[in-house]
């Protein structure tokens, strides 16, 4: 057989061998080829040569980095402190609970932040939140900015009791209701769950792109940088931060606003 015949039979063959090893003999040829996946195509008795993974994936899957299992706070601290709070946080039935205050002004466990800081990830987590609680998952954040006041400034995936919690008929269009970009930008086609039940939640960051999820619903996209996002900014509360949400990279935050709320099944993946 002339080897210009051969050539689309060992296309077919190739395509094949991405699903399943192959041996097949080319009629009134005398060649047996075998395809044992689909990097490898040998003749006759010759051996397919040991095949190193690392030469064709370059990029391997980065892996999930879990930010909370179930059992330790290692890996977090207080915002704007060194060690994690002593009181406000608890560990129980697998989940990283704040408490709620016990009045309206009195003492708190406080803001807590991972040790690393993240620039564009994947960021997974489960939420459930209890009668009028507020909360929320904050990203790029910076801490002792000036005009803070002490506090750790950032983007925010807003977590909210929007039937309960007044919070969420303020600011503009609902941007402080459960999942917004709060006072920015507005959750839509959302699926709140039930007090008492666990919700998911996602928070896409890829170079200026952004999205949070819902319950397995994009509710929330934007790109930051862009003119938009920057009216967005100057006609909020952050107006006072040069560069806001812009910064390269931020620390994860998990906030503490005098309601109970528990997250779980944190993990986050760099992209």
């Amino acid at each position: 057989m002339k080897p210009s015949a051969i050539r689309p039979i060992l296309s077919v063959f190739s395509i094949l061998a991405m699903f399943t090893s192959l041996e097949s003999q080319i009629p009134n040829s005398g060649l047996r080829i075998k395809i044992s996946d689909s990097r490898c195509m040998t003749f006759g008795d010759a051996q397919c040569p040991k095949h190193d993974a690392r030469s064709t994936n370059p990029e391997p899957r980065k892996s999930w980095i879990p930010l909370f299992e179930g059992e330790s706070t290692a890996g977090w601290r207080s915002a704007c402190g060194s060690s994690f709070p002593g009181t406000g946080w608890v560990i129980r039935e697998g989940a990283l609970t704040v408490l709620a205050a016990d009045k309206p002004d009195g003492p708190r466990g406080g803001d807590i932040v991972t040790l690393e800081r993240f620039s564009d990830f994947d960021l997974r987590f489960e939420f459930r939140i209890t009668e009028g609680a507020n909360s929320g998952v904050k990203y790029f954040v910076q801490e002792n900015l000036p005009n803070a006041q002490g506090a750790a400034i950032g983007l925010e995936y807003q977590i909210l009791d929007d039937d309960r919690n007044e919070d969420a008929v303020a600011g503009k269009n609902g941007n402080h209701s459960n999942a917004s970009l709060y006072d920015l930008i507005p959750a839509r086609g959302k699926q709140n769950r039930p007090v008492g039940e666990w919700n998911s939640a996602r928070i896409l960051v890829r170079g200026g792109h952004i999205e949070h999820w819902l319950n397995g619903s994009k509710v929330v996209r934007c790109e930051r940088a862009s003119a938009e996002f920057r009216r967005l900014v100057s006609e909020s509360k952050y107006r006072i931060y040069p560069g806001f949400g812009e910064w390269e990279d931020g620390h994860i935050l998990l906030q503490d606003h005098g309601g109970e709320v528990s997250f779980r099944n944190m993990r986050i993946r760099r992209l």
